[in-house]
């Protein structure tokens, strides 16, 4: 398990305690985090999870396939050099402290 900081436009954070296996999107919209809708369920198929990972954070992560990045081009907020899609993002203890920023609007 990791606990990832979630911190909305308004600079309020949330920590999710995260088991391993599960991604950020799955647990934030199952513990009512607004900002998060992944309308898709997690099919990187709607870029409705987008967030921008803090920037210490970026090579820690796996690159991001061919369909996230395809789907990162259909955000509604800025598009980032560190902008994700939460459900593509799969924790594992390596990731325990990890921040992620929501943007201020997904759809």
């Amino acid at each position: 398990m990791a606990t990832v900081t979630v911190i909305d436009p308004g600079g309020v954070e949330t920590q999710l305690g995260i088991p391993d296996g599960h991604s950020i999107m799955q647990e934030a919209v199952g513990h009512g985090v607004h900002g998060i809708v992944g309308e898709c369920g997690g099919s990187a198929m709607c870029a409705t999870c987008h967030v921008y990972v803090d920037p210490d954070w970026v090579d820690k992560l796996p690159a991001p396939l061919a369909n996230e990045l395809e789907m990162l081009e259909c955000t509604a907020a800025e598009r980032r050099p560190e902008s994700r899609l939460s459900c593509q993002i799969k924790i594992n203890g390596a990731l325990d402290g990890l921040v992620v920023r929501l943007p201020e609007r997904q759809q």
